[in-house]
């Protein structure tokens, strides 16, 4: 009989937090590990909050010993994602154990079974509710500090996941940048031919409500349609698109946000970075109080040499085409006088070469991968 007990995490925000919190604890002491800012996490997985919900379903789970967490997991089934590639599958999310065969069986089964029941015959992840959630466990870069819209897990989970027989199936890559001393001679030339050529031009804000106002929904719109091919990918909803112009328009450093429009004033490109909050968020322990929020603004406000590029994404006709050299022509100016000596890219997935070829005028490495495993049921 097992020592595990794995129960039903109730969406109340108790028990979430005590969730989150397991995950954080797991890796207390861990130099790479940044942790999630609590409440963002207890948002995402509360129906109520989360306005996925209303095309997903979701159950948390979590493992005890001797009354004793020792792990989660999320299983989630997305019906607009299942529509839309004719698939009965359901994803795992919100994934952290104990190095125990014991724990990671149960867990696992209860979410498989919880999936059988609903009718799904695959197992994907880990994945989130949507693909601006946390996606693929890391397989590479286990001793590289990790950023606050990617998952850090302990060496092990990779070996679990191969033991119970899931196999890969996709990779994301990330990369580390040095930002240059100035423009790239060649990225300078082609911002200055695209930009003649099509009409465009760059805009910038210094009011997060008067970007709100007049690009907020653009800017999510843009991302439905550039991402529209990606693996995993189904449209942000209108009640999804309120909810992150909430969310993360107003957190940006909105100096490291580059739009480009064309003679119109429609959007057709942007870039959406910011600076690091991982070594803030590692200070803070996920937690904005009583004193989480001192270095999480101070981070926010520039104290950092390291900026993330959380999204650039590029109208489908204008893919291609060199835009991309308008958004970092304007944005590696702005990196130098804010002092960022390096950048570090969202995941990207690893067929995705149009990506990847806007880095190759950077110093650069591949210094993390990840992946998503799959099985059947």
């Amino acid at each position: 009989m097992s020592s595990v007990y794995v129960h039903p995490i109730a969406t109340d925000s108790d028990q979430l937090r005590q969730y989150v919190q397991f995950g954080i604890d797991l890796y207390k002491g861990n130099s790479c590990y940044v942790p999630p800012l609590i409440i963002d996490d207890i948002n995402t997985l509360s129906p109520d909050k989360n306005p996925a919900f209303d095309f997903c379903e979701a159950q948390s789970f979590m493992a005890f010993r001797n009354g004793e967490p020792v792990g989660t997991i999320t299983a989630i089934i997305n019906r607009a994602v299942n529509e839309k590639t004719g698939k009965k599958q359901m994803r795992f999310g919100w994934l952290e154990f104990i190095d125990d065969t014991e724990v990671v069986d149960e867990l696992f089964e209860a979410a498989m079974n919880w999936g059988r029941e609903r009718g799904m015959t695959e197992i994907v992840g880990p994945m989130g509710f949507s693909d601006l959630d946390y996606e693929g466990m890391l397989i590479e870069g286990f001793d590289e500090m990790g950023t606050m819209a990617t998952i850090y897990n302990h060496p092990y989970y990779p070996r679990h996941m191969e033991r119970m027989g899931f196999e890969k199936e996709v990779d994301w890559v990330e990369y580390r940048m040095t930002v240059p001393d100035a423009i790239p001679e060649k990225y300078a030339r082609i911002a200055d031919l695209i930009s003649r050529k099509y009409n465009l031009s760059v805009k910038k804000y210094t009011s997060k409500s008067k970007i709100k106002k007049e690009y907020g929904r653009a800017i999510f719109e843009l991302v439905n349609e550039a991402y529209a091919d990606l693996y995993g990918f189904v449209p942000l909803t209108d009640r999804q698109i309120e909810y992150y112009i909430d969310i993360y328009l107003g957190m940006l450093r909105l100096d490291d946000v580059t739009l480009v429009v064309d003679a119109e004033g429609k959007l057709v490109a942007l870039g959406i970075s910011m600076p690091s909050l991982s070594q803030a968020l590692r200070k803070s322990g996920g937690k904005l109080f009583p004193f989480g929020w001192y270095p999480l603004l101070r981070a926010i406000k520039g104290h950092t040499d390291v900026v993330d590029l959380l999204l650039v994404a590029v109208k489908p006709e204008y893919q291609s085409k060199g835009v991309n050299a308008l958004i970092f022509a304007d944005l590696i100016p702005r990196y130098i006088a804010n002092g960022y000596k390096y950048a570090e890219s969202n995941v990207e997935l690893e067929g995705n070469e149009g990506v990847q070829k806007q880095w190759e005028y950077f110093e650069r490495r591949q210094h993390r991968r990840r992946r998503a495993f799959i099985k059947n049921l």
